[in-house]
C-alpha cells in the first residue's frame, strides 16, 4: 500500500467514496457524509471525523491513532475484518451489523446502542460512558479490560467471554446464551435474567434482585454483596461463593453454597423444595 493521502482537509458527500488501497494520514473529514463509504484495504491514521457515516461498508481497515467528532454517529456500520487502535470515540451509536471487529485501546465517551448486532468481535482495554445496549444482540464476543458504565450491556448476546472488567450495568445479560465472566466486577440491579448457561468465576456482583429465571448457572469463588431476593425460578444452579446471602427465593433446583443465607424466601408451593441442596462454608 505505497498511495498514500496526507495532510488534507476533505468536505462533501462521499469525497473519497470507493477509495481502495491506500494510506490516509493526519486528514479532516467534515461537512459531509459517507466519505470513505465502500472503502477498501486502508490504513487511517491520526485522522478526524466530523459528520456522518465516515466508515460505512468498508473491508479490511486498519484505523490508528484517530478521533471520531459527536456527528461522526452511527459512523462505522457494516464495515467488516477491521482493527481500530488507540482511538477517541465521541459519537454515538458507532459499529452496527459488522463482522470481525478488533478493538484495542478505545475510548468511547458516548457508547450508547453502540456494537449492536455485530459478531466476531474482540475488545481489549476499551472504556465506554454511556453504555446502554453496549454489543445488543452480538455473538462471538471477546473481552478484556472492559470498562463500561451503562446499563443493559450484552442484552440479547450469544458466545460471550469477558475479563477482567468493571461493568457498572442494570440488567446486565438479558437474554444472553453461554456466557463466561472471570475475575470481573458487575454492580447493577437484575443481572442475567432470561439467560442460559452462565459461569461466572472470581467475580464481584452487587445486584438486587439478580440471577433470576437464568437456566444453568455456574458460580465459582464469587462474591455476592448487598444483593437480595437472588436465584428466583433459576434451574440447575451450582452456586460457590465466598461471602453471605442477604437472601434467596424460590430457586427452582441446584445446588448453593456459601457462608450462610440471611433470608430464605420460599413461598411458592409449586417448587419442588427437595430439588436445592444447600451447604454453609466457614468463613476463614
Amino acid at each position: 500500500m505505497d498511495i498514500r493521502i496526507e495532510d488534507q482537509h476533505f468536505t462533501g458527500e462521499r469525497a473519497l467514496f470507493k477509495c481502495h488501497n491506500k494510506t490516509i494520514s493526519h486528514c479532516l473529514f467534515d461537512d459531509g457524509e459517507s466519505p470513505l463509504k465502500e472503502g477498501r484495504n486502508l490504513i487511517v491514521d491520526h485522522c478526524t471525523f466530523g459528520w456522518k457515516y465516515p466508515l460505512w461498508y468498508g473491508e479490511n481497515h486498519i484505523v490508528r491513532n484517530s478521533t471520531f467528532l459527536e456527528m461522526a454517529r452511527s459512523g462505522l456500520w457494516y464495515t467488516n475484518h477491521s482493527t481500530f487502535e488507540n482511538c477517541l470515540l465521541i459519537a454515538p451509536k458507532l459499529f452496527r451489523r459488522s463482522h470481525d471487529l478488533f478493538l484495542s485501546d478505545i475510548e468511547f465517551k458516548d457508547a450508547k446502542e453502540t456494537l449492536w448486532t455485530c459478531d466476531k468481535v474482540t475488545l481489549k482495554n476499551v472504556k465506554a460512558e454511556n453504555g446502554d445496549y453496549f454489543l445488543k444482540d452480538s455473538s462471538d464476543v471477546s473481552v478484556d479490560n472492559l470498562t463500561l458504565n451503562g446499563n443493559y450491556c450484552f442484552d440479547g448476546g450469544k458466545n460471550i467471554c469477558v475479563r477482567n472488567s468493571v461493568l457498572n450495568s442494570k440488567d446486565a445479560f438479558w437474554n444472553c446464551e453461554n456466557v463466561y465472566v472471570e475475575n470481573s466486577t458487575i454492580v447493577g440491579e437484575y443481572f442475567g435474567w432470561n439467560s442460559k448457561n452462565i459461569v461466572l468465576k472470581n467475580c464481584k456482583v452487587i445486584s438486587h434482585q439478580g440471577f433470576c429465571y437464568i437456566e444453568n448457572l455456574k458460580m465459582i469463588d464469587c462474591i455476592i454483596e448487598d444483593s437480595d431476593l437472588i436465584f428466583e425460578y433459576c434451574s440447575n444452579i451450582d452456586i460457590d461463593v465466598k461471602s453471605r446471602l442477604l437472601s434467596v427465593k424460590n430457586p427452582l433446583s441446584g445446588r448453593i453454597s456459601s457462608y450462610g443465607i440471611d433470608e430464605f424466601i420460599l413461598d411458592d408451593e409449586s417448587i419442588d423444595k427437595s430439588k436445592v441442596e444447600y451447604s454453609t462454608k466457614e468463613t476463614l
